[in-house]
């Protein structure tokens, strides 16, 4: 399996309002390094799984929406927490309905919210 991994960042603010996150439930601001991997059994024609300056390309127009946002107010998360793992799926779905990916075996979408603590998305094609 073959894979490539682009990395780019965000910055929001959001909050959490519900007991259980503690001081995350006001609001805060947060900047995700966000990394997104593509997979393929074999290479492409040109000998990659992807094109790195597509991908990165791809990568920050999807980022472009969230960036300087306050995830409160973003339609995408009305009625539901803007939690890491959530954010990452939320980019990674972004991600499938916007590009080709046949002949990709995976797409996976890491956001690091600290140097020690990340939340992944991954979908099997």
């Amino acid at each position: 399996m073959y894979e490539l991994t682009v990395r780019d960042h965000v910055m929001i603010a959001h909050s959490l309002p519900d007991e259980f996150f503690g001081p995350a439930a006001g609001l805060h601001g947060a900047t995700f390094v966000v990394e997104v991997t593509w997979s393929r059994p074999d290479l492409d024609e040109h000998g990659v799984v992807i094109d790195i300056g597509a991908a990165s390309a791809r990568l920050k127009e999807i980022l472009a929406d969230l960036d300087y946002r306050n995830l409160d107010e973003h339609p995408a998360f009305t009625g539901r927490f803007s939690t890491t793992e959530v954010v990452a799926g939320h980019i990674g779905d972004r991600l499938r309905a916007s590009m080709d990916l046949t002949g990709f075996a995976a797409l996976s979408v890491r956001l690091r919210e600290h140097p020690d603590a990340w939340a992944t998305y991954r979908v099997e094609l």
